[in-house]
């Protein structure tokens, strides 16, 4: 492989969180007399920044509405979303043979850094991770490549051996904007032939049809 680093996505890419985001999600919306969203509904958010979520399912813009919605939803997932996320069966063979070939590793995402640390470390593989960029440690989420650029300076890699991983339109977004390759899982919401639409090496059905190439 030409590349000496490769950046994943988190949800949906590394991981399945949609228990706790449903629930998160419902709870919240319980909190604020919202009706509950349907589990593909709110699947389909995912990746989004929460605020964005939340208009995106409610076609309410109300800041003050928005920012108790946050609470409420951190107030659940604070006790649900580490224990409900499932790391592929695939995740951590593929950040070990990354890492035995010497290759450096990272994660950006929208979702929380400390949750991004508190799951990997309840799967063991924390160690196989040299950077992590949350929604907190931006000021622009994705698709601005602030995060990802921010990563990729960290490692002291160049844009040229840099490959981006990540499961919507948004990371591909994200991967164009900081002129680095991408490649498409499809263990989202997206489909193959919606990444047609932007550059990508490939498109698989998981991590392992990628690396075991």
């Amino acid at each position: 492989m030409k590349y000496s680093t490769v950046i994943f996505d988190f949800d949906y890419t590394l991981a399945d969180a949609t228990s706790g985001i449903v629930s998160s999600f419902n709870y919240a919306f319980n909190k604020l007399g919202i009706p509950s969203s349907d589990r593909e509904s709110i699947r389909r958010t995912v990746g989004l920044p929460l605020d964005k979520a939340f208009i995106q399912l409610t076609n309410n813009e109300n800041e003050v509405l928005i920012n108790r919605f946050l609470s409420f939803f951190r107030e659940k997932a604070n006790e649900v979303m580490s224990r409900e996320t499932m790391l592929y069966a695939d995740t951590v063979t593929t950040l070990e043979r990354l890492k035995q070939n010497g290759l450096s590793t990272g994660i950006v995402t929208t979702k929380y850094h400390f949750r991004i640390v508190e799951a990997l470390k309840m799967h063991g593989a924390l160690d196989l991770i040299d950077i992590i960029v949350g929604g907190e440690d931006v000021k622009v989420p994705k698709p601005s490549p602030e995060g990802l650029l921010f990563a990729i300076d960290s490692l002291n890699e160049q844009l040229d051996n840099v490959l981006y991983i990540g499961d919507s339109l948004i990371d591909a977004k994200t991967a164009l904007a900081a002129n680095v390759d991408f490649a498409a899982v499809t263990t989202g919401t997206t489909t193959e032939t919606e990444f047609f639409r932007y550059p990508y090496v490939k498109v698989v059905k998981n991590l392992s049809e990628f690396f075991n190439k």
